[in-house]
């Protein structure tokens, strides 16, 4: 049992329900525009888990080996599981492990490529590099809120619109957008609690190249973007009437919210950080059931 906690530890389990809601956003696009295939959506969901699991835990490992894990005051949504510092695997192991569920993800890339084609290519090639480099490279350069939002937002949903059967429409565009900006979201608020142990381990986040305020303020507007996608969506007509449902999410912006106007140089309140969240989970999940009720009625 403690073998298993430790595995759970380092892909963070709890984090693993973000791709269900991702690959319904996606597929539910595709459906109410095109076409669904229940095989493609469940081998898309096994390709994205195991990518997740795979970014997770190269980040684990990554941290362990830089000190950031021995540096972080550790909350339920930052600074690590505290799974490798705590002895219940070795590094080595949480980087095979790693790179074993990458190759289960590739593994499904290469399954759909020969279904589907060459038009995939792009998306895969993005998402290897964006799971291989993103701790290492991408976090220390600035762009790592911006690969979240990609490899664990907008690219999810698009490519399962695309596996469906190689077609991706204005649709799976538009469901993409909103899961860019929330994912970016979710890794932004989340580095507020890092942002002494990222500085001594050589991250460069928003955090370090702007300072507090100026992040808070960037995460205010990617959470206003949010629903303002979604209602730009529905004006031009890419997204039906219902899709206007998966705005009310945007009401539990309320607490992060008020913490981002008011004085940064406090903590983030945990009860902001579970609204971020459960914003995100249930946008995409609001969003996927609006597409399947206007298809269906």
């Amino acid at each position: 049992m403690a073998g298993l906690q430790s595995y759970a530890g380092i892909a963070r389990a709890p984090f693993l329900l973000l791709p269900f809601t991702l690959v319904a956003s996606g597929a539910a696009a595709s459906a109410y525009e095109n076409g669904f295939d229940a095989l493609h959506t469940a081998l898309a969901l096994l390709g994205l888990v195991a990518l997740h699991v795979a970014v997770n835990s190269l980040n684990e490992w990554s941290d362990y080996r830089t000190r950031i894990d021995f540096e972080t005051e550790r909350t339920p949504f930052s600074g690590g599981s505290g799974t490798l510092p705590a002895g219940g695997l070795s590094s080595d192991t949480a980087l095979w492990f790693g790179l074993g569920w990458a190759a289960v993800g590739l593994a499904v890339g290469i399954w759909f490529l020969t279904k589907i084609g060459m038009v995939l290519l792009p998306i895969m090639a993005a998402g290897a590099i964006l799971v291989l480099a993103y701790t290492d490279v991408l976090a220390r350069i600035g762009l790592g809120e911006i690969a979240a939002g990609l490899g664990l937002g907008a690219l999810p949903v698009m490519g399962t619109a695309m596996v469906q059967d190689g077609f991706l429409g204005p649709a799976g565009i538009a469901a993409g957008v909103p899961a860019f900006f929330m994912t970016f979201n979710l890794l932004l608020l989340n580095e507020f609690p890092d942002e002494a142990a990222d500085r001594k381990g050589g991250r460069r986040n928003l955090i370090l190249l702007l300072g507090r305020k100026p992040a808070a303020m960037i995460y205010v507007l990617a959470g206003v973007l949010t629903p303002a996608s979604i209602i730009a969506a529905v004006a031009m007509q890419v997204l039906p009437l219902f899709a206007l449902a998966a705005t009310l999410p945007s009401l539990l912006l309320v607490k992060p919210f008020g913490w981002a106007f008011g004085d940064t140089a406090e903590p983030v309140p945990i009860p902001a950080m579970g609204a971020n969240v459960v914003w995100n989970l249930s946008t995409n999940s609001v969003l996927a059931a609006a597409l399947v009720a206007a298809m269906l009625l």
